[in-house]
């Protein structure tokens, strides 16, 4: 922007100026950073902007104005006047929230007038740039009753003359408050009752999908996945052990309505799989008592697309423990640049739900680790199933990965070792069982019903004296070398292994342990101490539960 067209912004007429900013905007749409404005430059734009906002000028005028000041809102730094108080003041004004700058009383009446609505949305937009790239814009929203002028805006979001985008970009302002001032989060659970009304639009939504085959429509979808990313960071960091009854009534309500969103059809694929997601990462964050809401009595008739006997167990329909994991198998398919954010999230939801729930863990048992017939012949890592791939993640590089995959498995083990050796072999599992001082065998510090049956198949029961518990499948019995050497031989051979181990260990390739009383591998100082003190590995019982 050359001083011509500035002075053409400053002193042009209307015309003129509609025509210099359609220019520069057309120019610019890509850019993020104008750095041939100086400093001053950029804020006389800026302040002549604000100017002709505050007269009488045309819609098309405003939001060319808007449409500017958006594109310097990208920049990180020289911001200027658009983070003052009187300039965050007129985008407010100009998004229709400036009605609540003031605390409002609910009963009064006030109704919030919009303008255009183009000139709203441009606003909404120029805030959300600046509450992202301004920690200045961060602190005057949270408490210049943007906040709660979005809050009362949710309350009309019924009236079908309110524009989508509107309803949008004020759930994507409120995302970033809640995200970056993590004083607005009470505010708006407890003070405003935000938390409740934004469940209640997703209700609406589900309610008016349901006479649509097609479900949900892209714009319901993406306005309820911002309203998830709200809810998530209003329940982050709540104490899910200490909730008062009403608080605890609306996490109830909230999994009722999180269980409708995964059971709701949408007419994009790809957008499903993004709101299966959101609904993914808030479950994690409800208390586990909130669980049991994800089933429902079984009645006939009522499941679309399913058998029966696919959902049903104990007399409840599991349609959405189903569907949590298909997702899951969808996201081990799905090739990815980053496992862990693919596969973290709906791994740490089904430990969470399986270990507060038990006939969603009973279920997910049925699904993942069904009794073992005659698949022993292969590794335990070795095939498509769902068992099949968890195993496989035992042994992943990413930590949290291995690490919650190998808590959901042990979880449907009931934290029994001996079920968990069973279906994983020893090797897969040994991770889990050194962290959790458990290498000695016995049970996990977790509290399951005490029954108990021996599931095993007549397949497995023939084949089991052959199995290999370190490898998890059974292999031929191998002819051992030692058996033709001499005592000489032996010990020769014996050395030159431990010399090999001790260089290794020297150079901090490997790192030779023991098991110590806790059950955790305990580091030796010598190779040779791996010989001495071998503690015996007790027995355990083969039974599993049902």
């Amino acid at each position: 922007m050359n001083s011509a067209t500035i002075h053409t912004l400053r002193n042009g007429s209307e015309s003129d100026v509609i025509d210099a900013l359609q220019k520069f905007n057309d120019q610019n749409a890509q850019a993020f950073d104008f750095k041939e404005l100086t400093d001053d430059a950029k804020e006389k734009v800026i302040e002549t902007l604000f100017s002709q906002l505050s007269q009488q000028v045309s819609v098309q005028c405003q939001c060319l104005c808007l449409q500017t000041l958006r594109l310097f809102s990208r920049e990180k730094s020289r911001l200027g006047s658009m983070v003052s108080d009187l300039g965050l003041a007129q985008f407010m004004r100009l998004a229709g929230l400036e009605h609540y700058s003031r605390q409002c009383d609910e009963e009064s009446g006030i109704h919030i007038q919009l303008g255009d609505p183009q000139v709203t949305i441009e606003a909404q937009k120029c805030l959300c740039n600046l509450i992202f790239n301004s920690v200045q814009a961060q602190a005057a929203c949270s408490k210049n009753g943007c906040v709660e002028g979005i809050v009362q805006r949710l309350k009309t979001y019924k009236d079908p003359d309110l524009q989508f985008d509107i309803k949008f970009f004020d759930m994507r302002l409120l995302f970033l408050l809640t995200a970056l001032c993590a004083d607005t989060r009470p505010k708006i659970r407890f003070e405003l009752h935000g938390f409740t009304y934004m469940i209640e639009v997703i209700d609406l939504m589900l309610r008016d999908a349901e006479g649509r085959s097609e479900g949900l429509t892209d714009q319901e979808v993406d306005l309820c996945s911002e309203i998830l990313k709200i809810l998530f960071n209003l329940t982050v960091t709540v104490d899910r052990n200490n909730l008062d009854e009403e608080e605890d009534a609306h996490m109830m309500r909230l999994v009722c309505v999180l269980r409708d969103l995964l059971l709701c059809n949408t007419v994009s694929k790809d957008k499903r799989e993004g709101i299966l997601s959101h609904t993914v990462n808030l479950l994690i964050n409800m208390p586990r008592d909130c669980y049991e809401e994800l089933l429902a009595p079984m009645n006939e008739g009522e499941v679309s697309g399913l058998e029966n006997k696919e959902v049903e167990y104990d007399g409840k329909n599991m349609e959405a423990i189903v569907i949590l994991l298909n997702f899951l198998h969808e996201r081990m398919d799905r090739p990815t640049k980053s496992l862990k954010e693919s596969l973290t999230p709906i791994l740490h939801c089904l430990c969470e739900t399986c270990r507060a729930n038990r006939s969603i863990r009973k279920f997910c048992r049925a699904k993942v680790l069904p009794p073992l017939k005659d698949e022993v012949k292969h590794l335990p890592e070795e095939g498509n199933t769902l068992r099949n791939r968890l195993c496989k993640l035992l042994t992943s590089p990413i930590l949290e990965v291995k690490e919650l995959a190998a808590d959901f498995l042990f979880v449907l083990c009931k934290e029994s070792v001996q079920r968990m050796v069973k279906y994983t072999g020893y090797g897969n599992c040994a991770g889990l069982l050194a962290n959790r001082g458990l290498l000695l065998g016995g049970q996990g510090q977790g509290d399951y019903s005490s029954n108990s049956e021996d599931s095993e198949t007549e397949e497995y029961a023939n084949l089991v004296d052959k199995l290999n518990p370190i490898t998890g499948r059974i292999e031929e019995v191998r002819s051992k070398p030692w058996e033709t050497m001499s005592e000489e031989q032996k010990e020769y051979e014996a050395m030159k292994l431990v010399s090999a181990m001790d260089k290794l260990n020297r150079e901090g390739i490997i790192q030779p342990s023991t098991i110590g009383e806790d059950g955790r591998p305990v580091p030796v100082s010598h190779i040779l101490e791996l010989v001495e003190n071998q503690p015996n590995i007790p027995a355990t019982d083969e039974h599993d539960d049902n």
